[in-house]
């Protein structure tokens, strides 16, 4: 029998949506918007055009419908006056929360975990990483089958499949059991390929580009390896995995590029795509690429510096590219301004003396686009990787390709 895919990418016809997320007590009410920021980005990645971003200052969500139902309310009547047939809610609703939001708007509902699954199954394109995200999806259904209106599959035939009174959301979960079951065993073969395909490249210096989503590490990648990965102004533009040889002054080395960051990962993504980032685990030297012109570029290197922690790979030497200063700008201060610099009003020269050009993490400035600062980067990598490879071939100091 053909498998289907769980979930349908949205069509290439832009729907319109209305982004939803509540302010919780303590929550800087800026943080909140900036979650829509990327939530709108998101959305504008997988297909949708977003006409209004809803919020609500609550102490906890709502266990029924997540927002108040005067918020609610609010919605709706933007809906039906708009013509919106897409809501998307910046945390991860409850299989009933869903629901009800559902019957009151009668619209398409997703929360923010669904629509990093659409992008992600849109940009997939190798084996592994089709089998991670096809397992992630149904990890997030798993608990959702009460809601789901027809099967995912036809029921499978055979004697004694089917117990005496079985209903058919029992049905549905033994069917989904049985799919995990089935990847999980795809995803080990695949693995143990990787494992063995990354055994054979011997002991070459390994460097792994590591960042938040669309910070530039792929275009980074084309520059250093004269290679052509696919690099767009998207979140996720890259989500598989891809290795090069590069030569600096007859030294090679392994270059990757490895899938993006966000906050608010999907937890099943996470564990779905740690395999993915063996690359990171195994690599030598990691360049972490910051987009500098992003207003809140620090948040972003703290999130990936978590996910370098889980991947237990944070103490590994660092090259600190911060990437777009090109698009990098800020609010001059006037000459008799004795007020504090705060982010907004720093200069590059400003930034260039805080913390970033501190403690044993070696930085640099760079536009990858406009390719500035990029022999800089090159010797600076070549510095780092010599050294690795001097020790691995002592008596064969200069490997030429």
């Amino acid at each position: 029998m053909k498998e289907k895919t769980v979930f349908k990418p949205l069509t290439d016809v832009k729907e319109r949506a209305v982004l939803v997320g509540i302010i919780l007590k303590d929550q800087p009410v800026e943080q909140e918007l900036e979650y829509l920021d990327e939530l709108a980005f998101l959305a504008e990645t997988a297909g949708a055009q977003t006409l209004k971003s809803f919020t609500q200052k609550l102490d906890h969500t709502d266990p029924r419908t997540f927002v108040g139902s005067g918020k609610l309310a609010e919605i709706n009547e933007f809906v039906k006056a708009n013509e919106i047939n897409l809501a998307v809610f910046d945390d991860e609703l409850s299989p009933s929360q869903q629901r009800n939001i559902e019957k009151i708007l009668q619209i398409k509902v997703l929360d923010r975990t669904q629509l990093i699954l659409d992008i992600f199954a849109r940009r997939a394109r190798t084996a592994q990483a089709q089998v991670q995200v096809e397992l992630a999806q149904y990890q997030y259904l798993m608990p959702r089958l009460t809601r789901m209106w027809t099967h995912l599959e036809k029921q499978q035939g055979g004697i004694g499949n089917r117990g005496p009174g079985e209903k058919e959301i029992e049905t549905d979960r033994r069917i989904v059991r049985d799919r995990l079951g089935k990847l999980r065993e795809r995803l080990k073969e695949i693995e143990k390929q990787g494992f063995n395909q990354r055994k054979a490249r011997g002991n070459m210096v390994r460097v792994a580009l590591v960042g938040y989503t669309n910070v530039g590490k792929s275009t980074i990648m084309n520059l250093l390896s004269k290679s052509d990965v696919f690099a767009e102004n998207k979140l996720f533009a890259t989500l598989d995995t891809t290795v090069r040889k590069v030569v600096l002054d007859n030294i090679p080395f392994l270059l990757s590029d490895t899938v993006g960051f966000i906050r608010k990962l999907p937890h099943h993504l996470v564990e779905s795509f740690k395999s993915t980032l063996d690359e990171v685990r195994e690599a030598d030297i990691l360049i972490h690429v910051v987009d500098i012109s992003h207003p809140n570029f620090e948040a972003q290197i703290n999130v990936v510096n978590q996910m370098l922690q889980e991947l237990q790979s944070a103490d590994k030497p660092v090259i600190l590219v911060f990437n777009k200063i090109d698009a990098f700008t800020y609010i001059e201060k006037e000459a008799d301004d004795l007020t504090p610099l705060t982010r907004e009003n720093m200069s590059l020269d400003d930034l260039r003396k805080t913390w970033m050009n501190k403690g044993n993490v070696e930085t640099i400035f760079i536009s990858a686009t406009e390719k500035e600062n990029i022999t800089e980067l090159r010797s600076l990598l070549l510095e780092k990787v010599k050294r690795i490879h001097l020790v691995r071939y002592p008596n064969n100091k200069i490997k030429n390709d």
